[in-house]
């Protein structure tokens, strides 16, 4: 992150990667490891996207240390730039699908003093602050390889960072082992949560001595939600960075929290989604969890903005539905949506399950696992249960495996060393044969007149099924297979415009979401 030539990467672009890589095996196993099994596949993770040189870090970084808090709630980690310019980089995780994460987000009611940066005014949120002690007291569980270790003095690899340091004590050691000059320079970032959370922890470590080669620091964050009040950021303004940045997407709501949450409410601009009142008034509930706390944002007036004339959008979230509006939000906030804006290369993927076949059955029956980004060092899981018998295509597409035993309806999930594929309603496995859950994946066309004939596409179709578009029953409903449904669409519904189709079996009946959206025109 020198100077940079007209092909270098930005710093932007290295430090949202850095951010990026953060997330790698954010969620845990479904059938279960560890804390330290856990940690280590993250490490393997990192490094190998760290080692990638077709992204913005150009395979020069290298992974020094590596933490997990006890609940998995955070992680951090350091890495070091071997191509000479001496520079660091503390890159924290944003939020994730976890409990913890939501309470830090939400625990916005509460103020406490954040005297660990050398402030004795600054206040923070209690989550904040909660979310920042987890960062700054975490361990890592093993020892740094020696081999990725920065050359000490002597000019080999004799820099060791022990198992237990945390993350103050292995910057020490990492500082102490490299020249003096230029100057060391630590950046600290992080996306989301974690760009919250190195906006404290950059004052922290700033305010520590350092034995030797005192750095100097950077601040670089994306879509970070607020901290603190005024005196926080004002503190974080007037501290000397060697760099200080805030990145947001004009259309992104998390950096919003807790400081302006009523511009969304006019949101999204054509072709939308715009909020509907469901919309509106979660965002006033949001915000009323602030109680009379006024947030305020480090850099409030002069954040870099990208996305500023909503030229990037998910393209199939744009009607007036909550559904859609949340999903815009999730994309709007993503890594991969920033890294994208930057102008940078989008950071490898997890594993992603799409379809399950078949959708029931019971211990041995045989299943074809279809998705993405299998590997052959791939585990899979059937909810709780890890599958022992299976074999991944060398396309990375496929998984051919025996059902093992369980019961109930269970996720089937595939983890790398990348991370955990989520759950989704088509990854599903029936123990005892079904029923098969009901599924609604697509509705084509998915928009027209009454009388249009839809299909509609998802699984555990079957015979007497019915049909209906928000609460009206749909005509001349023809189940084609189990994965397919012919329907025709009935008298237009005066408001909404669009509604979810769902498909009941049984008592069973489809989940809703943007997927089965229709849209009634004319």
């Amino acid at each position: 992150m020198t100077t940079a030539t007209q092909s270098d990467p930005t710093p932007a672009q290295v430090t949202m990667t850095l951010a990026a890589i953060a997330a790698t095996a954010a969620t845990p196993r479904p059938s279960g490891e560890t804390l330290q099994e856990q940690a280590l596949r993250a490490m393997r993770g990192v490094t190998a996207q760290l080692d990638d040189s077709t992204l913005a870090t150009r395979g020069t970084w290298r992974l020094m240390w590596l933490a997990l808090s006890p609940d998995n709630a955070n992680l951090a980690y350091i890495a070091w730039n071997s191509d000479g310019s001496n520079q660091f980089a503390v890159a924290v995780r944003g939020t994730i699908d976890n409990p913890t994460d939501m309470m830090e987000d939400l625990d916005v009611g509460t103020v406490v003093p954040f005297t660990a940066g050398g402030s004795r005014d600054a206040a923070v949120s209690a989550g904040a602050m909660a979310a920042f002690t987890q960062v700054a007291t975490a361990r890592s569980i093993t020892a740094m390889p020696v081999e990725q270790a920065p050359k000490g003095r002597s000019g080999s690899s004799d820099t060791v960072i022990p198992s237990g340091a945390t993350l103050p004590q292995a910057l020490a050691t990492l500082l102490a082992s490299v020249p003096s000059k230029p100057q060391p320079t630590v950046y600290v970032t992080g996306h989301s949560l974690g760009g919250c959370i190195a906006t404290m922890l950059v004052t922290y470590l700033q305010a520590q001595t350092w034995a030797a080669n005192k750095p100097q620091f950077a601040l670089v964050t994306f879509a970070a939600p607020t901290a603190g009040l005024k005196s926080f950021a004002d503190y974080v303004d007037s501290r000397p960075w060697g760099l200080h940045e805030r990145h947001v997407n004009a259309y992104d709501l998390v950096p919003r929290a807790w400081s302006d949450l009523s511009t969304p409410k006019g949101w999204y601009p054509a072709p939308g989604p715009s909020a509907d009142e469901e919309v509106k008034l979660l965002l006033t509930v949001i915000d009323q969890l602030r109680k009379d706390n006024v947030y305020v944002q480090p850099s409030a007036k002069n954040p870099i903005t990208v996305n500023a004339n909503y030229s990037v959008y998910d393209k199939e979230l744009v009607n007036k539905t909550t559904s859609d509006f949340l999903g815009q939000i999730a994309f709007q906030h993503a890594n991969s949506t920033y890294l994208t804006l930057l102008g940078a290369p989008v950071v490898p993927a997890g594993p992603v399950v799409t379809a399950v076949q078949p959708t029931a059955g019971k211990c041995g029956t045989p299943v074809t696992v279809t998705g993405s980004g299998f590997d052959a060092d791939s585990v899979l899981d059937f909810g709780p249960i890890p599958c022992a018998d299976f074999t991944v295509d060398p396309s990375g597409r496929q998984i051919t495996a025996v059902a093992p035993d369980g019961t109930g309806i269970v996720g089937v999930r595939v983890t790398t060393m990348l991370g955990t594929s989520p759950a989704v309603p088509l990854g599903q496995f029936a123990y005892d044969n079904g029923p098969a859950p009901v599924v609604v994946s697509e509705v084509a066309p998915r928009s027209g007149k009454a009388g249009t004939q839809v299909t509609i596409t998802g699984s555990g179709f079957a015979p007497g099924a019915a049909v209906r578009f928000k609460d009206t029953t749909a005509g001349s409903v023809a189940v084609v297979s189990p994965t397919v449904i012919t329907a025709t669409v009935p008298s237009r519904l005066p408001d909404p415009k669009t509604v979810d189709v769902t498909v009941t079996v049984g008592v069973a009946t489809s989940p809703t979401g943007s997927a089965d959206e229709f849209t009634y025109a004319g």
